[in-house]
């Protein structure tokens, strides 16, 4: 079976692993943390050049932690994108505050609609470099300025991906990170929170942490959001990896689109300012069925494609009933047609053959019961 995606791992994390274990050191209360945990910080601080990074549980706690750190909470309303995973929206609500979802622009927020959607109670935006593109930070942050906007940016897909050479995740007052499983590194769960600002980051590690500074002194609302030892260890060892991982999926991208190159689907391009990670090899179809019976060829296959999102978080169960009636043109239409393919370093130039064979075939099999 490929993988959509598939973590590295190897001997160095697992000898890591057991030196956590054999030092009994599984976890640490205290307000900077354990001594992993502090070396992952340090090692994505000098990866990103910030200041301050803050390691959590999962890249939903660093969203949660974020806005709880910016301030947000009921009555505030924060623009968001639904073409996104359901995350980004439930930590608004978590904190109290209303998601505003904003439609897409090639996948990302569209500027021209998040302009639309402010009003007098909108305190932050959340743009989300989905698939680990780039959003439009230039434009962004232009009307986060005018606007005086927080801007809190989900880099949570992102990690490694640039926009004009500076790393996503550094542009806001702050940048969510997560290291899930699928992630372009794992902590196996985890997450972190990028920022300049001492000030934030002093929340942050009082907001992970129960809001305790020093043994039980507790200085203001906090949760259990520590990323363990034993995640830290793992996450330590995965960021000496990272330019590695990195540049091997970046070559597995490049492969893949020259073996899908002219077969009538749209395949993800970088734009001159922006650097993909490629954390998802995102492509488009131009309708519905197409992209369902090349899904479900894959998957006969052993081909693990995924459809990352449809549906949209405004169009499923939960949302539909707390705010209805929301439309959203373009999220609408390209989650109908969207498809991931696995490019990740696990996979090889055979599979990405079988991947692209296996595309190609079904496309022919559509076009052939049309004639």
């Amino acid at each position: 079976m490929i993988l959509i995606n598939k973590p590295v791992i190897d001997d160095q994390e697992i000898r890591e692993i057991l030196r956590v274990l054999e030092e009994n050191t599984l976890t640490d209360s205290s307000f900077k943390g354990g001594k992993r945990l502090q070396d992952f910080e340090s090692l994505l601080c000098d990866f990103l050049k910030v200041k301050h990074v803050v390691a959590v549980n999962s890249g939903t706690s660093a969203l949660y932690a974020a806005l709880a750190a910016a301030g947000i909470g009921p009555g505030d309303e924060v623009l968001v994108p639904s073409f996104t995973f359901v995350a980004t929206a439930n930590a608004v609500l978590a904190a109290g505050a209303k998601p505003v979802f904003v439609d897409i622009k090639e996948y990302t927020t569209s500027v021209a609609d998040l302009k639309s959607k402010i009003t007098k109670k909108t305190k932050a935006v959340i743009p989300v470099h989905l698939y680990g593109h780039p959003c439009d930070m230039d434009e962004i942050l232009e009307v986060a300025e005018k606007r005086n906007l927080q801007v809190i940016e989900d880099a949570c897909q992102s990690l490694g991906a640039t926009y004009k050479k500076k790393q996503t995740g550094t542009f806001g007052v702050m940048g969510c990170f997560s290291m899930y499983a699928t992630k372009v590194i794992t902590a196996g769960e985890g997450g972190a929170i990028a920022t300049d600002s001492d000030k934030l980051a002093d929340r942050l590690r009082i907001i992970r942490n129960h809001g305790m500074v020093s043994g039980y002194d507790t200085r203001g609302f906090g949760l259990n959001l520590r990323l363990s030892e034993i995640g830290a260890a793992i996450a330590k060892v995965q960021m000496r990896k990272l330019a590695g991982l990195l540049e091997i999926r970046r070559q597995n991208a490049a492969m893949l689109s020259d073996l899908l190159a002219g077969s009538g689907i749209s395949l993800p391009i970088e734009g001159q300012d922006k650097k993909f990670n490629w954390y998802l090899y995102t492509v488009a179809f131009a309708k519905r069925r197409t992209r369902e019976t090349v899904r479900v060829a894959l998957k006969n296959a052993g081909i693990a494609a995924g459809v990352y999102y449809d549906p949209p978080v405004h169009k499923t169960l939960y949302y539909r009933r707390i705010m209805p009636g929301i439309k959203l043109v373009e999220t609408e239409r390209i989650s109908k047609l969207v498809l991931s393919l696995p490019v990740h370093p696990r996979v090889d130039e055979e599979d990405l053959q079988r991947i692209a064979f296996m595309v190609r075939e079904a496309i022919k099999r559509v076009v052939s019961s049309k004639s």
